[in-house]
């Protein structure tokens, strides 16, 4: 298969990245990529999905990295995931000698080892230069359940209409299903036996990086994990406290005694992201130095520096991200052709243990497995969200009153804006359709 064959493939199945912004899988396909790495980090506290989508489908999952290196005539594929991962472990040995390039590397267990450009340097040595993405050393990155949605487009012809989530924290039974996008999170909630608090909170994929959402949000391409916490536990009060209130706290507590530049993720590979320089800059109001400022841009977004290093309990990862949004609003372009420092040569000190992060986050009695069950659900209607991926939202090509089938394209967009297909879950009528969303009354 040519490369620009699975590229129309991939758009017309409507495969994006099954997790983080949804990137279209088709645009992140090259023949400049001399490595693929198949990402079963399961970056996240709590969630379980890619462990065991790998375990049960390590076949395709597998079969479709093949067609991936051969298409893009990359030499060497990767997968990389945990050395406690004993059952994917096992069902990836057993296919393993079935495909001639492809081989394990074992991450170590630390947060945040699925952020790719962690997950590149912990397998392949190199360093994705900052603000660079991973093609600029040769290699593209996929997650398991992307790579899953890949071998059914290519194989089985099946477009993107499910998602694996994981529902966990303070619900009766920890589950992952296989939900179709528009199912509702208060919906998700009921199949792990509802919520074991009755004042609860809900978070759209893992605890560090998630956001809280509405139990009457949808599934949509990218969502992971669903997990129920008490509205008072701290992750929570965390993530709801205002902007303005963690200013006014960073202002008078912040000591710079550097904990969260220690431990950031990023600058311990050496990109030029100082946590603790950007809260002196932007709690003293200082501007004669902008680096602090412009060096916002390249922060990941992981956490650590608010939920694990800071002993005061600051919010730098919130402050960051308002800077950098602020930044981009403004037309701000990340620095390209940075001097790239090199690697703290203490780094492996200096790793956050994924134990440890747990008990910190005071997420150890919510550490529970969540089985996978793939029984098909039947819901009485889907609410389907248009913006499923980066990139512009998919225009309906249905409107209401339509009758449509499982599989019918309900949503287009441009491919010059990264447009993917939607297609639909179920069978049934079209209650309406709005740039916003498409409701779907499902047939019995």
């Amino acid at each position: 298969m040519s490369l620009e064959e699975l590229k129309k493939i991939l758009q017309n199945a409507g495969v994006a990245g099954a997790g983080g912004a949804g990137f279209p899988a088709y645009a992140k396909l090259s023949d400049k990529a001399d490595t693929i790495i198949l990402n079963c980090a399961e970056c996240e506290p709590l969630l379980k999905l890619h462990q065991q989508v790998l375990a049960k489908f390590a076949f395709e999952i597998l079969s479709a990295l093949h067609v991936i290196s051969e298409a893009t005539n990359a030499e060497h594929v990767i997968i990389a995931l945990k050395k406690n991962y004993n059952d994917a472990i096992n069902a990836v040995n057993a296919v393993l000698d079935k495909f001639n390039n492809i081989k394990l590397s074992y991450l170590p267990e630390v947060y945040p080892a699925g952020d790719e450009v962690i997950t590149i340097y912990e397998t392949t040595g190199r360093v994705v230069p900052p603000g660079s993405i991973p093609i600029s050393v040769g290699v593209t990155v996929f997650n398991v359940e992307t790579a899953l949605n890949i071998y059914r487009a290519v194989f089985e012809g099946k477009s993107v209409t499910h998602k694996y989530v994981t529902i966990s924290g303070a619900v009766q039974n920890p589950i992952t299903v296989k939900a179709p996008l528009g199912m509702t999170f208060s919906e998700l909630i009921d199949l792990a036996g509802g919520a074991t608090e009755e004042d609860y909170a809900v978070i759209s994929g893992g605890p560090m990086m998630g956001a809280l959402v509405n139990p009457l949000d949808t599934v949509t391409k990218t969502t992971n994990g669903i997990l129920v916490f008490p509205k008072n536990h701290p992750v929570v009060e965390m993530k709801k406290t205002r902007i303005s209130i963690s200013l006014k706290r960073a202002m008078g507590t912040c000591c710079q005694c550097r904990a969260c530049t220690t431990t950031c993720s990023r600058n311990l590979l050496g990109h030029p992201i100082e946590p603790h320089a950007f809260m002196r800059s932007a709690t003293s109001g200082d501007t004669k130095d902008l680096g602090p400022f412009i060096n916002t841009l390249f922060c990941s977004g992981c956490g650590l520096c608010e939920l694990y290093s800071c002993p005061q309990g600051l919010a730098p990862r919130t402050l960051i991200s308002e800077y950098k949004a602020g930044l981009k609003a403004n037309g701000v372009k990340i620095p390209v052709d940075i001097p790239v420092k090199t690697v703290d040569p203490n780094r492996s000190m200096k790793l956050v243990p994924i134990p440890r992060l747990i008990a910190r986050l005071g997420l150890t009695k919510y550490n529970k497995p969540a089985r996978l069950d793939e029984t098909e659900l039947h819901l009485d209607k889907l609410r389907i969200s248009l913006k499923q991926n980066i990139g512009a939202p998919n225009p309906p090509v249905v409107s209401a009153g339509q009758t449509i089938s499982k599989g019918d394209v309900i949503a287009q967009a441009d491919p010059k804006v990264l447009g993917l297909s939607l297609h639909s879950p179920v069978s049934g009528t079209v209650i309406d359709a709005n740039d916003h969303f498409i409701l779907i009354q499902c047939n019995k």
